[in-house]
C-alpha cells in the first residue's frame, strides 16, 4: 500500500526551462548555445548539484571559459535563477494539498544545490512536505540508488510504500531499483493522477 508520495522538483513542482531563462536575460541569439553549454551543460553544474564543488568556485571555473560579456549572465543563471524564474507547474500545488489532506506523507527528492533553503518556501505548498533530501547535502545524485536509500533511512520509510514522481525516466528507474513505485511526469497532470490511482492512491482523476 502506498503511504508516501515523493516529488522531484524541476519540471515537476516548478518549471525548469534554461532556454527560456537565457532568452529572458536578453542574451543575443548567437551566444545562447555557448552559455547554455558552459553553464547548465558543464561538469561544474553537476559537481555543484552533487555538493562536491561550491557554487562560487564552480561559477569561477565556468566564467573563465566564457567571454567577458557572458560572465554576468552566467552569474545570474547560477546564483539568482530562482529570484526571476521560479514558476510553479500548473496543478501541482493542488495535487500536493490533496495528497496531504488524504493523509499521505509528502516528500521532496531533488538534484539541487546548497542554495535550496533560500527558495524552498516558494515551492508550491512547501509547508505540506514532511521532509526533503537534496543531492548537494548528501553528495549523491539521482539516479544513484544511495540517494533513494537515504530518503528511506532518514525518514523511516518503506520503499514499497513510496511512489516517486520525476520528469526523467532514468530517475524513475533509480527508484525502481530500490523497490519504490513511480511514474514519469511529462506535464500531463491527468495522466499522472491516473497513475496514482492505478497505484492505489485515491486522488481525483
Amino acid at each position: 500500500m502506498i503511504r508516501n508520495v515523493v516529488f522531484d522538483m524541476g519540471n515537476v513542482l516548478i518549471h525548469w526551462k534554461p532556454n527560456l531563462f537565457v532568452e529572458d536575460l536578453g542574451v543575443p541569439e548567437g551566444d545562447r548555445a555557448l552559455l547554455l553549454r558552459e553553464v547548465f551543460g558543464s561538469v561544474e553544474w553537476i559537481q555543484m548539484d552533487r555538493g562536491t564543488l561550491s557554487m562560487e568556485d564552480g561559477l569561477d571555473v565556468i566564467c573563465r571559459r566564457l567571454p567577458e560579456r557572458l560572465r554576468g549572465p552566467a552569474r545570474e543563471l547560477t546564483l539568482n535563477w530562482w529570484r526571476r524564474w521560479l514558476l510553479p507547474v500548473e496543478g501541482m500545488a493542488d495535487l500536493v494539498r490533496e495528497l496531504k489532506g488524504l493523509g499521505y506523507g509528502v516528500y521532496l527528492l531533488s538534484n539541487a544545490k546548497l542554495d535550496l533553503p533560500l527558495y524552498f518556501d516558494r515551492i508550491p505548498e512547501s509547508e505540506c512536505f514532511d521532509g526533503k533530501i537534496v543531492s548537494a547535502d548528501w553528495k549523491l545524485l539521482k539516479p544513484q540508488p544511495e540517494i533513494y536509500e537515504t530518503l528511506l533511512r532518514e525518514y523511516g520509510l518503506r520503499a514499497e510504500e513510496c511512489f516517486f514522481i520525476d520528469d526523467l525516466n532514468i530517475n524513475i528507474e533509480g527508484a525502481w531499483l530500490v523497490g519504490m513505485d513511480g511514474a514519469i511526469f511529462d506535464g500531463d497532470l491527468p495522466r499522472l493522477r491516473r497513475a496514482l490511482n492505478d497505484a492505489g492512491v485515491p486522488v481525483k482523476a
